[in-house]
């Protein structure tokens, strides 16, 4: 689905935004976007705190199997 993907992709953000934070104490999203305070720096931080809320629907959802469409 194109929605987990988004926010695979947000989440991917975030973690390594929160990686460089813990390891240099450097907030790369207030960086680019203007410090924490910008509108632009929230915006995002709210957009990754959504996709972490909508990935804790992945541990409800039932599991479909892998079809392998490669032909020989």
């Amino acid at each position: 689905m194109i929605l987990d993907r988004i926010a695979l992709i947000l989440l991917i953000v975030g973690g390594l935004n929160w990686g460089s934070i813990g390891l240099f104490r450097f907030d790369v999203v207030a960086w680019i976007f203007g410090g924490q305070g910008a509108v632009v720096s929230r915006i995002i931080y709210v957009l990754v705190g959504l996709a972490a809320l909508w990935s804790v629907s992945l541990f409800f959802r039932e599991r479909n199997a892998v079809i392998d469409n490669t032909k020989e």
